[in-house]
């Protein structure tokens, strides 16, 4: 099944859905506010646009998807009453593929308007937001529409699983694992970079033809440290369908043929990408580490203090939202409750042992003129 179709959150508002399921990405995209304020003031600064055009790619759906474009209205009408200059209007795009949930999304936005009317007052200039729906991996607006692009926690996904890693004809080079491990051999890092760097590139030439000459992006993504000492969720995953397999819930060779489409880069094969390409040039570029266990204790942006039990739990649910549609195309949804308490049960036996940790590469990047 191709990845367009099948990569997506869950959607709703039920109990393993994204929207009630992602404090950890929101604690990632505060965690990176100070670099998304300095860049969009700068690029505000530097133009004073009448309507500032804004485009957030992979937002899936829920109170998420608002973050950015609450921070970019604050930060924009702070810096214009500051200078006693007219606040812009704004227009921002919600980007994600076809099979997102968007009216999770839309039916936050008569509230959020509102708020926004209560706090800025009647002087407040209008804001509005519509749907694009398609991959970012491909053109998504006209030619020198766009002043800025935002992306958090989507650029590691990729196109498509990478071709070595699908031949049928050969031996699985990945076999027994479904993403990157430090036991996969040399071959399958290879071609999950050639995979990564085709489809960046592509998103980098994309985005260079529709923003404007003095546009700009700031893009999040889960990056990959240079000693490999972090553990991946998707390893952890690995290893419970390993456990399955072994007592015949989930079929061997699935298992074996079976690779996550998405890529870990560190922050050197991001940089490498990024100049072997052209378009673009690194303002900024910062790896923030953060605990993707202990993240699961915060409640309404304030850290609290959990059992291991009730934290592994945190973790398996923020996690099955994120995973469940994929891998339930692959193994069905008869296995997903029984992968996920195996997964629970994983975190907790880990945790203390190895660091269960993201490598978050943070980068602010110019439109090269």
């Amino acid at each position: 099944m191709a990845v367009e179709q099948v990569l997506h959150m869950n959607g709703g508002e039920g109990d393993t859905s994204y929207a009630n399921n992602s404090t950890f990405q929101r604690m990632v995209m505060l965690t990176a506010k100070h670099i998304l304020e300095e860049s969009i003031m700068r690029l505000y600064c530097d133009t004073f646009p009448n309507c500032l055009k804004v485009a957030d790619l992979g937002c899936s759906s829920g109170p998420n998807a608002l973050l950015v474009a609450s921070n970019i209205i604050n930060t924009i009408d702070a810096v214009s009453q500051k200078l006693s200059h007219e606040s812009p209007m704004f227009q921002f795009f919600l980007n994600d593929l076809f099979g997102n949930d968007f009216n999770t999304t839309f039916k936050l936005l008569p509230d959020f308007i509102k708020r926004l009317q209560e706090e800025k007052g009647q002087k407040f200039s209008p804001c509005f937001f519509s749907g694009t729906p398609g991959s970012f991996y491909g053109r998504l607006f006209p030619d020198n529409s766009i002043h800025f692009f935002h992306s958090s926690y989507s650029l590691h996904w990729l196109s498509k699983t990478p071709d070595a890693l699908q031949d049928a004809a050969i031996e699985p080079l990945n076999k027994g694992n479904i993403y990157l491990t430090r036991a996969s051999p040399p071959a399958v890092q290879k071609t999950y970079f050639e995979q990564f760097q085709q489809d960046f590139s592509l998103f980098l030439r994309s985005r260079s033809s529709e923003l404007l000459p003095s546009g700009a992006m700031v893009l999040t993504l889960i990056g990959r440290d240079e000693q490999n000492e972090l553990m991946n969720a998707w390893v952890v995953i690995g290893m419970a369908l390993n456990d399955m397999a072994a007592v015949k819930l989930v079929e061997q060779s699935k298992l074996d043929s079976f690779n996550i489409p998405s890529y870990c880069p560190t922050s050197d094969e991001i940089r490498k990408v990024i100049e072997e390409e052209g378009s673009f040039d690194v303002q900024r570029l910062e790896t923030i580490r953060t605990d993707w266990v202990k993240n699961v204790d915060v409640i309404d942006d304030e850290y609290t203090v959990v059992d291991e039990e009730t934290r592994a739990e945190g973790v398996a649910k923020f996690i099955r939202a994120v995973a469940e549609p994929i891998l339930k195309s692959e193994f069905g949804e008869e296995i997903m409750d029984e992968l996920f308490i195996r997964f629970k049960n994983k975190i907790i036996k880990l945790y203390g042992v190895e660091k269960l940790e993201v490598a978050n590469l943070v980068m602010h990047i110019t439109k090269r003129t």
